[in-house]
């Protein structure tokens, strides 16, 4: 049996200096991702378009496999800011227009550096996704707590299964819009299928 690589950094940067090498790193592995694909990252590589050197590199991160995890780890928190924004100010807000939000802040979310999204979406090997998995987990319950303050509004449906096809609903939407549908990206089409999506989430909500 092959041995997993790992994927937890070596250690934390906590000087100045050392954070500037750990963002370079980062940035160059997310680069090459986008421009050569997973396959054709190396540490070798991602050190050489960082501008250190592979022993630096190594000082702080074990593999190529760790470096992509940070990766996937930024990507996930910078949408995350935004989604974790979104349901603080829908907290008050009726089903219908928290849902619309939801839908359009899923769209905004997913054009944040799209390439990059696809390729992680697509090329990233399962076993490397665990952070995406904890993103998911994350999503899923802060939408749960906002259905479940809502009840009133719904009809009586058990609230996992809502959340699940609720979440899997706009996100496929988001998803599909931003990577495989570019001629979509006018404001005018994101507008119609925000109000589509909205439609259809509220309507089998209630």
């Amino acid at each position: 049996m092959a041995r997993k690589p790992p994927t937890s950094p070596r250690k934390n940067a906590s000087q100045e200096r050392s954070r500037a090498t750990v963002d370079a790193l980062v940035e160059a592995t997310a680069r090459i991702l986008v421009k050569e694909g997973f396959e054709q990252a190396s540490t070798n590589r991602i050190a050489e378009i960082a501008g250190v050197s592979v022993g630096s590199l190594y000082q702080y991160f074990p593999s190529k496999e760790a470096l992509v995890a940070a990766v996937i780890e930024r990507h996930n928190e910078e949408i995350m800011a935004i989604v974790r924004t979104a349901l603080k100010k829908i907290a008050d807000t009726p089903l219908d227009k928290a849902v619309r939000q939801l839908v359009t802040v899923a769209i905004e979310a997913h054009r944040i550096n799209p390439k990059l999204h696809r390729v992680l979406a697509e090329q990233i090997p399962r076993k490397h996704l665990k952070d995406v998995e904890a993103f998911n987990r994350e999503v899923h319950t802060l939408v749960r707590g906002y259905l479940e303050s809502r009840r009133k509004e719904m009809r009586k449906v058990d609230l996992d299964v809502a959340t699940f096809i609720c979440v899997s609903t706009i996100e496929s939407v988001a998803h599909n819009t931003v990577l495989n549908q570019t001629e979509m990206l006018t404001e005018k089409m994101v507008k119609v299928l925000v109000e589509e999506t909205t439609r259809m989430v509220v309507g089998y909500l209630r």
